[in-house]
């Protein structure tokens, strides 16, 4: 299979968590489109568990989705930062708690028809209390459930946002022997 070709990217905005910019491409199939694309340094999910089994969770207000999500703690890479550093980094300053173990679970792409936002995966271990240090725009409480309650929480949707689906589904494959 061939690839696309870039024939023109237009810069169109440049922030500090997304650049976006409109790509004149020729596509595989021959034919030439405009695709606006968000570019974005990616991310780490971390499924943290605790000695007793239970797994610690975020309840966060998303402003752009209107209102609080249910989610794993997470966190976008600084510049050039590998994703299991970004791991143990985001869970100190979300949740408070450092990582003995991190466990990859693999990679995700989040929403591949217009970004190209990886987030790498990771069961985490071993788990001792630290400084939590939120940024401003992270308003969230810990939470704790067991995996199995949260495992039931994404089939009834009441966690939905499709990092933490992923994640915590791989995380339990993982622990079933099955990942």
């Amino acid at each position: 299979m061939s690839e696309a070709e870039l024939l023109n990217r237009r810069s169109v905005y440049k922030g500090r968590v997304v650049d976006l910019s409109v790509d004149r491409v020729k596509m595989p199939n021959g034919k030439t489109t405009e695709l606006e694309v968000i570019r974005h340094p990616g991310a780490a999910a971390m499924v943290p568990l605790t000695k007793s089994g239970d797994v610690l969770l975020v309840r966060q207000y998303r402003y752009a989705t209107g209102g609080w999500l249910l989610e794993v703690p997470a966190g976008k890479l600084d510049d050039r930062e590998a994703p299991e550093v970004c791991a143990a980094r985001e869970l100190e300053e979300e949740v408070g708690m450092k990582p003995a173990e991190l466990v990859p679970l693999g990679w995700i792409w989040t929403t591949p028809g217009f970004t190209d936002e990886k987030i790498w995966l990771y069961l985490c271990r071993g788990l001792s209390p630290a400084q939590q240090d939120l940024q401003d725009d992270e308003v969230l409480t810990v939470e704790s459930s067991s995996l199995p309650e949260a495992i039931e929480m994404v089939h009834r949707g009441e966690i939905c946002d499709g990092k933490s689906v992923c994640a915590l589904l791989r995380a339990d494959a993982y622990l079933r022997g099955e990942g």
